[in-house]
């Protein structure tokens, strides 16, 4: 049987190079050449015990621009550099094999390898020696500069990411058990800024605070290695906004996705909720099948009857998706569909479950540079039966184009809109559509509305009400909160500390626990059984990304009405 391995391809013209071997070094660095611009890397043999690696590739300051992993159900991963804003020069992969029984799994410093570019046997039989990859690298720093300035000009072409440009910041590292587990990027709105940059695609560049001085030429060549250490076990999901966390059941949600500090995405990116003892589990390699890529601003939502996932659209730097993955949550299989019918790719989008179908409404899509990219004002319905999407005949008055806004069923009967925005303008609005009819209408409200806002959390709280939590609007994160009636059309805000906390792209959902997370919950239900209000994640005004989890009784928050 073959032995197990990790190889990569440099190149579109690179042969395979095997960095990990069984019972070889569990931890390589490979130098990537200048005149790369794709990266593959997958898996060969047997997995046996091993669990993951981990890959990263770091630019020369050794920051992040992109992650991934292999799994013994995803073997494959591939990066290319127009998806990448940051990715330039000076390219390092780093690779890590977690778990199985490893003779050099020590986390001394990582092997040191050079990427094989051309077809070359003698070349490509075996990692060079220390001191031929120093005069290597010597050779070419003397002879790239022709190179690197081809480089540079094709770097022109492409579009600046909002962080790529920016001086960067030193990597923080988060305490795990804080109350309120964020990453902090920057002081005084900067932080909203960056989200509202990330979402949006603009190319202004904001700055940031405690970054390192900038170094000369000679200092970053003599820079030493850096020395690896053993990562300490997460116990909970990192810091992030933009994530989806779906309710499963009584005792179990499932979180997707989302973007931390500095604009990078989670390298944790799936994570199942238990809420009977309040515990996070690693789920990225609880399921087989091909899992979604990492994003941000897609959609997941749960179909009782069916017991899947439906996860929806989203978008990478600059990728953006308008795939369906369904996660079967009896038998743990991700699958990815092939559907027909055409549905644009959409990001921030609002996604609703009704008798079986998925209803889409606006969200963010991708235009041709130099346009900016548009708002959507239409409704797209996946039909998971036939795996079909198709748009339906709609009459009334509908909402206007808008992203970042939510939508709440109610009493299996209508779908209510609120909030979002289309560049410059954030709306407040509210619209109702009909399921039975199909019909639009604008929604006459009384009673204290809120301020106009997109990126807000929402979630019913009983047949005829439902939150609006926080959101972003335009300027700052919000930290209030509000229940509507749908019987009397009427707002009325609510105050608790609980929910006074700023923050914009966060995840608020409602469980029927049939137990009490804390003992404010128990003293304020009596004891008794019943829903959960459950608010995560999320920036703030500082900056902040939150890794923390609110729980409110939706007793409390109804009698504080």
């Amino acid at each position: 049987m073959e032995d197990f391995g990790v190889y990569a391809v440099f190149g579109v013209n690179g042969p395979p190079q095997r960095l990990l071997r069984a019972g070889g070094s569990c931890r390589v660095s490979v130098a990537v050449p200048p005149s790369v611009r794709q990266v593959v890397l997958f898996s060969s043999g047997p997995w046996g015990d091993r669990i993951c690696v981990d890959a990263q590739l770091d630019d020369a300051d050794r920051i992040p621009i992109t992650i991934g992993k292999l799994t013994p159900y995803n073997k494959c991963l591939s990066w290319e550099q127009w998806e990448e804003d940051t990715w330039t020069d000076s390219v390092t992969l780093n690779v890590n094999l977690v778990g199985g029984h490893l003779l050099k799994a020590d986390w001394s410093e990582p092997e040191l390898m050079v990427a094989v570019t051309e077809y070359t046997p003698k070349d490509a039989a075996a990692p060079l020696a220390a001191r031929e990859l120093n005069g290597k690298r010597k050779r070419e720093e003397e002879e790239g500069d022709d190179d690197d300035n081809k480089a540079t000009k094709r770097g022109d072409e492409e579009n600046v990411c909002p962080n790529g440009a920016a001086d960067k910041t030193a990597p923080l590292r988060k305490v795990r058990g804080q109350s309120k587990g964020g990453q902090k990027l920057c002081t005084g709105g900067a932080g909203a800024s960056k989200m509202k940059a990330a979402a949006s695609g603009a190319a202004e560049t904001h700055a940031t605070v405690g970054r390192a001085p900038p170094q000369s030429a000679a200092r970053t060549k003599s820079r030493p290695a850096r020395t690896p250490t053993q990562p300490a076990p997460l116990v909970g999901p990192s810091g992030r906004w933009g994530q989806t966390l779906c309710p499963i059941d009584a005792q179990t949600a499932f979180l997707i996705g989302g973007q931390g500090a500095r604009m990078q995405f989670c390298k944790d990116p799936m994570w199942k909720l238990c809420t009977e003892d309040t515990s996070w589990v690693a789920a990225e390699t609880l399921a087989e099948g091909p899992t979604p890529e990492s994003r941000i601003g897609h959609t997941a939502v749960y179909d009782p009857d069916s017991r899947r996932i439906f996860v929806f659209g989203g978008s990478k730097n600059k990728k953006w998706f308008n795939d369906v993955h369904i996660l079967d949550t009896r038998s743990w299989k991700w699958t990815m569909v092939e559907a027909q019918g055409k549905v644009p790719p959409l990001a921030y989008h609002s996604c609703s479950m009704f008798r079986g179908e998925l209803f889409v409404l606006g969200g963010v899509f991708p235009r041709p540079n130099p346009e900016p990219d548009g708002c959507s004002d239409s409704l797209y319905i996946f039909d998971p039966h036939l795996s079909i999407w198709y748009q339906p005949i709609v009459t009334g008055d509908k909402p206007s184009p808008r992203s970042g806004h939510s939508a709440c069923v109610m009493q299996e009967r209508k779908i209510y809109v609120f909030g979002g925005w289309d560049t410059p303008v954030c709306y407040n609005d509210m619209y109702m559509l009909d399921l039975g009819l199909m019909e639009f209408s604008a929604v006459k409200m009384t009673g204290t509305a809120p301020s106009p806002r997109s990126w807000h959390g929402s979630a019913v709280l009983s047949d005829t009400q439902f939150l609006i939590h926080g959101g972003y609007n335009g300027n700052n994160a919000l930290g209030d909160a509000f229940v509507f009636d749908t019987d009397t059309n009427s707002w009325t805000e609510v105050t608790l500390p609980r929910l006074s906390v700023p923050r914009a792209g966060h995840s608020v959902i409602t469980m029927a626990t049939g137990h009490r997370f804390s003992e404010e919950d128990v003293e304020t239900s009596g004891g008794s059984g019943g829903r959960t209000l459950l608010v995560f994640a999320g920036g703030d005004n500082e900056g902040n990304f939150y890794s923390d989890l609110t729980t409110v009784a939706v007793e409390e928050l109804l009698g504080a009405i």
